[in-house]
């Protein structure tokens, strides 16, 4: 006798399929939620770093790389050209004032030193004898003078005695009006004559003295010409060091051109180059300081150069007190320049977060540290060390500082 079998369930009969369709149904869901909901990341503590959000002193100032350069710099210039006959000092020797550099050769300059001698040589000749001349010309001159004064004198005497004759009757009054007519033109003749002697004379002095003019002109002329020779040896014209020589043995020069280069040691500056970000900022005078085994030396900026190359400008500056004892030129120092004075503020240490996120947004924890939330922040003033957060953190809160590469653009991070 067959015995007829109880039919299953039906949930009991597809219970595979069900739990199959069940399965399905929650990663649909799962992934609708993850794709419009806020993504989550998940990390572990140990591969990130934390740091606290703190009221405390800011003090803003930028931390740069200073090169250590002499106070000053002085060009030398060759005043002659020629060629490089000698080169007597090497690039690095500390010289004195007036040491010899180098030596110039120039055979065209000793001729025309040579011409310029003979010329004068023969001027001098000249003068001598256009001197020997105007003397005679002056004696005679003297001698004309001479020669007029007594002849007017003797004029003088004859026609007082044809007077004394015609009062006596010895000489008739006809006699008398033509003695003192010859006398009167004699007069006027004599006193003419007299009178371009003295023309005379002025002219040969006015002469002798255009003639030593010219003569003293062409002993300076002749002067100078000599005094350049010296100038075919290039001195240093202060004490210092050595720091190039631009010449080479038998090198041709010009007039003018730059061969050398003096470094003054009395002082140094020091050389450091800024991001445009901050030239509206920088100003001549602002402090700085440079921390060196432990010791703070303290500078001020002496000077700012305005132009920016490839997004930088430089600026220079001394120290106001002592300095390093190993600075020399060449070496190189960090450098904290201050941009203004210390204050409270709310800040947080500079990570790596800021190269992902730009500073638009952190990682904040929540109370139990076992979720980090985005959270937009707003940062306002910045040092090599620290952020000043204006908007978005408090006092006490804790971000995430690592590297936010590696979240994307997660919502929520949770710690494993």
């Amino acid at each position: 006798m067959d015995i007829e079998l109880k039919k299953r369930p039906w949930y009991i009969r597809y219970r595979y399929y069900l739990l199959a369709g069940v399965a399905l149904t929650a990663f649909i869901i799962f992934n609708i939620c993850t794709m419009f909901g806020p993504q989550t990341k998940y990390t572990s503590e140990k591969e990130v770093d934390f740091a606290e959000a703190k009221f405390e002193e800011f003090g803003e100032y930028v931390d740069v790389e200073g090169i250590v350069q002499p106070i000053l710099n002085i060009k030398v210039n060759s005043r002659e050209g020629g060629t490089i006959k000698q080169i007597v000092a090497r690039e690095g020797e500390i010289l004195d004032a007036g040491d010899t550099i180098l030596v110039i050769d120039n055979p065209e300059l000793l001729r025309n030193i040579e011409e310029e001698r003979l010329a004068w040589e023969k001027q001098l000749t000249n003068h001598r004898l256009q001197n020997f001349q105007m003397e005679q010309k002056s004696l005679t001159l003297r001698q004309q003078v001479l020669q007029a004064e007594y002849e007017l004198s003797r004029l003088n005497k004859s026609h007082e005695l044809d007077k004394e004759e015609a009062s006596m009757g010895i000489k008739s009054k006809a006699q008398l009006e033509a003695s003192e007519e010859e006398y009167s033109f004699n007069v006027q003749k004599t006193r003419l004559m007299l009178e371009s002697l003295k023309h005379d004379s002025a002219v040969n002095i006015i002469q002798r003295s255009l003639l030593d003019n010219e003569l003293e002109s062409g002993r300076k002329k002749f002067l100078r010409a000599t005094e350049r020779t010296a100038d075919l040896v290039v001195r240093s014209p202060a004490k210092g060091q050595l720091s190039f020589v631009a010449a080479t043995l038998g090198q041709r020069i010009s007039t003018g051109e730059s061969i050398a280069e003096i470094n003054i040691l009395d002082d140094y500056k020091v050389k450091a180059s800024l991001s445009e970000y901050y030239i509206d900022r920088i100003t001549t005078g602002l402090p700085a300081s440079i921390s060196y085994q432990g010791k703070r030396y303290p500078m001020r900026i002496s000077r700012v150069v305005p132009e920016v190359k490839e997004r930088a400008f430089t600026v220079e500056l001394v120290f106001t007190e002592e300095k390093p004892e190993n600075a020399r030129v060449g070496k190189s120092y960090r450098i904290q320049i201050e941009l203004g004075k210390p204050e409270k503020a709310l800040v947080i240490p500079r990570g790596d977060f800021y190269s992902y996120s730009g500073g638009r947004y952190v990682y904040k924890l929540n109370a139990a540290g076992t979720t980090a939330v985005r959270t937009p922040i707003t940062i306002g003033r910045q040092n090599p060390k620290q952020f000043e957060v204006v908007e978005g953190l408090q006092a006490g809160d804790r971000i995430i500082l690592s590297d936010y590469a590696t979240f994307g653009e997660a919502e929520r991070i949770k710690f494993r």
